[in-house]
C-alpha cells in the first residue's frame, strides 16, 4: 500500500527532484574513479545489472582491480565511496575519523529511533556521551564483571549440544541471546525459544535493518516525500508508533535496575548498573540510558550468534583445527576441571580460532558505513560532505597483500608466531570490527564470549560431520551463506554430530549445567 501511494506521487516530483541533482554536481571537481555515471541516475542501472546484493562485496572487490581501491559511486544523488585496501580505510577512517565519523542520512531511521540509536545516529554530543558511557562500561577493566555468567551460558550451550546436536543452532542462539542479556540487564539464563526478549529484540532487529537496506524505503531514496501529509505516509505513522513501542519497552527494562539500585537492593554487575551509578557522570536522561542499552543488546545478539555458527561449520570442515586446539586444552586445562578465564593467556591458538572466524567470514561483510561531515580531499580526489564511505569488510578481510595467497582459507596459526605465541595481544587480525571512533564498543565482550565458549565446547565434545546412507561425511559448504536481514552473514543449515571426548567430560559438564540451574532459579525467585 505504502509504495503503491507513493508511487502515485512520485511523478509530480521527478523534475524538481532531477534539477536538483544536477544542480548539486560540480564542473571541474575530480572525483574519485568508478563506473561511468549518467545524469541525475548516476550509476543506479550498473549497480542493479552488476551486484548481487546477496554477496556485493565480492562485486566491489572486483571493482577494486578495474577503477583501484576508492572507488566511487552515484545513486540518484548519494555519493558514495567504496574502501577496499587498509591504506585507504586507514588513512580516511582512522587517521580522519573526525571527518568520517557520520552516518548517512536515513528519513525512516530518524523516526524509528529520533536520533537515539547509537549504531545509526549522527555523529554528534548526544552521540559522545552515549560512547563515552559505553566504553566505560564496556572497556578491558570491567570484563571481569561479566566473565562468570559467559562462563555459565558456555556451559549450558556445551550440555545443550551434547545432548541435542541437532539442536544445535537453537543452542547457538540461546546461549549468546541470553549472555548478552545478562551482560546488559542481569537477566537469568533464557531456557525456551518463545522467550518474550528474544522475539521482541528479533522484530527490532528485523525491523531497523529492512530501514537501511538501500532501496527498501522510497523517502530515503526521494527525501522530498516525507513533506506528504500523514494520510498518505503510512510509513511514517507505522514508525512513530513503532518508535513509543520500543522506547516502553528499553525503558521498563532500565527502570527494574534502576528501581532495584534506588531502593538499595544488592545486584550483579550489569551494563544498566553502570549506567545508573554514572548518571551524574555522563549526563544522560533515562530514556538515552534505555535506548543505549536496548540497542546494545541488539547489536550483540545477532553479531555473537552468527559467529558461533561459523565456528560449528569450520570445526567441522577443519579437524586438524579442531584436534590441535583440544590438544592445547588437554595441555593447559586438563580434563579434571572445565575451561576457565585463568586460562585465556595461556590458550593462544583458541584465541587464533576466534580471530580467524572473524576475519575469515567476516558477520557484516560491508561493515556499518560512515557519513562524511564535511568536503575532504584524498590523494587529488573530492569526497563531497555527505558521501557514505562503505569499507569493504570482505574485501580487507581477504587481501593476499594483507594475509598474502593463502587469504581465502581457514587457518588460525596466522595469527601466532614461529612459537605458537599471538603475534599482537592487543590486534585481533582483522577488520571486522570496524574503524575511527565508530570501532565496535562491544569487541570486548563479544571476544570474551567466544572465547570461553569454544573452550568449553572444544573441551568437552569432538564435532564431526554426519553421514550418508553409504556412511561417507556431508560436509556443508562454506560458500553456500545466505545474508541475514540484508546485512549478517550466516552459513546456510547444516548438521553435525557430537560426541564426548573423553570419559567423565559428560559428568563434569551436568554437575556445573546443574548447578548453574539452581543459582539462577534463586536469583529468578529473589
Amino acid at each position: 500500500m505504502e509504495i503503491r501511494t507513493s508511487l502515485k506521487i512520485l511523478g509530480l516530483f521527478v523534475l524538481p527532484v532531477a534539477f536538483y541533482l544536477l544542480r548539486t554536481n560540480r564542473p571541474g571537481v575530480h572525483l574519485p574513479p568508478g563506473p561511468r555515471r549518467i545524469p541525475v541516475f548516476g550509476n543506479i542501472f550498473q549497480v542493479l545489472s552488476q551486484v548481487d546484493f546477496s554477496q556485493s562485496w565480492l562485486a566491489f572487490g572486483k571493482w577494486k582491480e578495474i577503477y583501484g581501491p576508492l572507488v566511487y559511486i552515484n545513486i540518484v544523488g548519494q555519493r558514495v565511496v567504496i574502501l577496499n585496501s587498509r591504506k585507504v580505510v586507514e588513512d580516511l577512517l582512522d587517521h580522519r575519523a573526525s571527518k568520517y565519523s557520520d552516518r548517512a542520512q536515513n528519513l525512516l531511521v530518524q523516526y524509528l529511533s529520533r536520533q537515539l540509536n547509537m549504531v545509526v545516529m549522527h555523529y554528534s554530543d548526544p552521540w559522545r556521551k552515549m560512547r563515552r558511557a559505553s566504553e566505560a562500561a564496556l572497556g578491558p577493566r570491567m570484563m571481569t564483571n561479566y566473565h562468570r555468567k559467559q562462563t555459565e551460558e558456555s556451559v549450558l550451550l556445551a550440555y545443550g549440544v551434547l545432548n541435542q546436536p541437532i539442536s544445535w543452532d537453537f543452542q547457538a542462539n540461546r546461549a549468546a541471546s541470553s549472555s548478552i542479556l545478562s551482560t546488559v540487564y542481569d537477566l537469568p539464563s533464557i531456557q525456551s525459544p518463545d522467550h518474550p526478549s528474544i522475539a521482541f529484540m528479533d522484530e527490532f532487529i528485523n525491523r531497523n535493518t529492512q530501514a537501511v537496506l538501500p532501496g527498501s524505503y522510497l523517502v530515503n531514496v526521494f527525501p522530498v516525500l516525507d513533506y506528504l501529509p500523514d494520510c498518505m505516509s503510512e510509513w511514517r505513522i507505522r514508525a512513530r508508533n513503532d518508535f513509543d513501542r520500543y522506547t516502553r519497552t528499553f525503558q521498563d527494562m532500565f527502570q527494574r535496575i534502576k528501581n532495584r539500585y534506588l531502593s538499595g537492593m544488592e545486584q550483579r554487575p550489569s551494563f544498566c548498573l553502570t549506567l545508573v551509578e554514572n548518571t551524574a557522570r555522563h549526563g544522560m536522561s533515562d530514556e538515552e540510558n534505555a535506548w543505549l542499552a536496548g540497542t546494545l543488546y541488539a547489536a550483540g545478539q545477532e553479531t555473537s550468534t552468527s559467529v558461533l555458527h561459523w565456528f560449528f561449520l569450520s570445526m567441522i570442515l577443519f579437524p586438524e583445527v579442531q584436534q590441535r586446539a583440544q590438544e592445547e586444552l588437554d595441555r593447559v586445562v586438563g580434563r579434571s576441571r572445565l575451561p576457565s578465564f585463568a586460562d585465556l593467556k595461556h590458550l593462544p591458538y583458541i584465541v587464533a580460532i576466534i580471530n580467524e572466524l572473524q576475519r575469515w567470514r567476516p558477520v557484516i561483510p560491508l561493515g556499518v558505513p560512515h557519513a562524511l561531515i564535511e568536503d575532504d580531499y584524498y590523494e587529488g580526489y573530492l569526497i563531497p560532505k555527505g558521501t557514505i564511505a562503505v569499507a569493504n569488510v570482505w574485501s580487507l578481510n581477504h587481501d593476499p597483500e594483507i594475509y598474502g595467497p593463502d587469504a581465502d582459507q581457514f587457518r588460525p596459526e596466522r595469527h601466532l608466531d614461529e612459537n605458537g605465541f599471538l603475534k599482537d595481544p592487543k590486534d585481533d587480525g582483522h577488520f571486522t570490527f570496524g574503524f575511527g571512533q565508530r570501532v565496535c564498543v562491544g569487541r570486548y565482550v563479544a571476544n570474551n564470549f567466544l572465547f570461553i565458549t569454544c573452550a568449553m565446547v572444544l573441551w568437552a565434545m569432538r564435532i564431526e560431520p554426519v553421514k550418508d546412507a553409504q556412511g561417507n561425511g556431508i560436509l556443508p559448504d562454506p560458500d553456500d551463506f545466505h545474508n541475514l536481514n540484508g546485512i549478517i552473514l550466516r552459513p546456510s543449515h547444516f548438521d553435525f554430530a557430537a560426541s564426548v571426548r573423553f570419559e567423565d567430560a559428560d559428568s563434569l559438564i551436568q554437575q556445573a549445567r546443574d548447578e548453574i540451574l539452581r543459582e539462577s532459579a534463586s536469583h529468578e525467585d529473589a
